[in-house]
């Protein structure tokens, strides 16, 4: 996700983070180093190096930071963002599954039905137009159990 732009603002004491599709806010008081009342920010700007995934603050005494947009929805909680760390956390564990499995890949493909590119594509954790589905059929097939644990966010 690209950011448009970022501008301080200190009566909200956050930054407020335009993206193509939404608006965010990022407070100072997750930055660091921090943004205090003797050390203002003098400039924030979307960092082109990051590839306009990140924004980058100067502060009065020189010293400076730099947020990524991943942040940035970590602390909104944008669902699509929380969905894709979901399918990232089940590849990941799918990846080690079929590495320590005695199992061979290609037995696995003809468990699941599936063509090896699309077995690959299952593997790769950068992928995100995987389902959750397809990642749970393949850990069934690799003879794993998988819970879904729901519970009310601690304070």
């Amino acid at each position: 996700m690209k950011i448009r732009s970022v501008t301080p603002n200190n009566r909200k004491k956050a930054f407020e983070v335009r993206t193509t599709t939404k608006s965010f806010v990022y407070p100072y008081a997750k930055v660091d180093p921090q943004v205090t009342d003797e050390d203002t920010i003098v400039g924030v700007f979307v960092d082109k190096e990051l590839d306009r995934e990140g924004f980058t603050y100067v502060l009065e005494s020189g010293a400076g930071g730099t947020v990524h947009i991943a942040q940035v929805l970590e602390y909104n909680q944008d669902p699509i963002y929380l969905r894709d760390m979901i399918l990232y956390k089940l590849t990941i564990e799918a990846q080690k599954r079929v590495n320590i499995s005695p199992l061979s890949k290609r037995e696995i493909i003809r468990r699941l039905g599936t063509s090896a590119t699309q077995f690959y594509r299952l593997l790769d954790q950068t992928n995100y137009h995987k389902s959750a589905n397809q990642l749970l059929s393949l850990l069934h097939v690799l003879d794993c159990d998988v819970d879904l644990v729901i519970r009310a966010k601690s304070a």
